[in-house]
């Protein structure tokens, strides 16, 4: 099973009052590496996948220790753990090699988004999510 990794670079306005990353801020992280994982791992070269859209059905989300700001990035380490015919999960850890800030799952509906409705997850989409897929929840 692969994971994809992500790194990324912690902005000054990321923080909050408190000195440390908003909890807000990390559905953005989140969100960048969801976005490379789909859009720019997935199938190549004139490939549609993902290209129709996807909708978030649903964060969860476990916030570990707080990340305050550094130059160095952080890395998100993202795989998937659900393929249903309409939906994907995804999972998350944004981490340092030493230690875990959050852990983090998202639902993701493909969309057709010229029907304005969600669709189906085609053959080759399936296919490239099952390089990512661990079914094994991560160890703590």
């Amino acid at each position: 099973m692969a994971r994809h990794i992500y790194s990324c670079p912690l902005r000054w306005s990321d923080m909050d009052a408190f000195g440390h990353v908003n909890n807000v801020v990390f559905l953005r992280y989140l969100e960048e590496a969801r976005i490379d994982f789909m859009f720019r791992l997935a199938p190549g070269d004139g490939s549609p996948s993902f290209s129709g859209g996807s909708v978030v059905a649903r964060h969860e989300i476990d916030y570990v220790r707080p990340l305050v700001h550094r130059h160095a990035p952080v890395t998100i380490e993202s795989w998937v753990t659900k393929i249903t015919a309409a939906s994907l999960t995804i999972a998350y850890e944004v981490k340092d090699p030493e230690q875990v800030y959050v852990r983090a799952s998202t639902v993701v509906v493909p969309y057709n988004l010229a029907e304005e409705r969600p669709r189906r997850i085609t053959a080759e989409e399936k296919l490239f999510l099952q390089e990512y897929l661990d079914q094994e929840p991560a160890v703590a």
